[in-house]
């Protein structure tokens, strides 16, 4: 599988709840609707941010009346909970440890992941965040099992 080494990553999970804590007490919470495990690359720009929040918000994977994946988190009411994780960067290819030099650099991601849940907000739903850069313990239950992989498109 070849992937983009310029663009926004997401992993993103339908939960029944989900939560996040930071040295022992849970920063955030929310009910139904999505975990977004969301990475930026090295030379991503604002634009790979609303284009990931755009394909989240209107993402089609929560369940219709009669159960089938028809309804976005907008359509449905559901919240986001907003996870920066560098480590969707690792490649592993070579050797053993992962090496994260396709991620973007700290002040540059943590400015790419306030975007991206400030486009998602703009857009009506309802975000949560993590730590920016903490040591995060993130629990949840998948409901389904859902989980999509998304990256935005390469650019230029």
């Amino acid at each position: 599988m070849v992937r983009n080494s310029e663009a926004v990553r997401a992993l993103v999970q339908r939960v029944s709840e989900a939560s996040v804590e930071v040295a022992g007490e849970r920063v955030s919470e929310i009910g139904p609707g999505l975990l977004v495990l969301v990475a930026a690359g090295a030379g991503d720009g604002p634009a790979e941010a609303e284009w990931m929040a755009g394909k989240v918000a209107r993402l089609r994977v929560l369940p219709d009346e009669q159960g089938r994946m028809n309804r976005s988190v907008l359509d449905a009411g559901g919240e986001v909970l907003a996870v920066s994780q560098f480590t969707l960067y690792g490649d592993a290819t070579r050797g053993n440890r992962p090496g994260f030099t396709a991620a973007a650099a700290p002040e540059e991601a943590e400015a790419l992941v306030e975007r991206f849940a400030a486009e998602l907000r703009a857009l009506g739903v309802a975000v949560r965040q993590g730590v920016f850069g903490a040591h995060m313990h993130v629990a949840l239950v998948n409901n389904g099992p859902v989980t999509i992989w998304i990256e935005s498109p390469v650019r230029g």
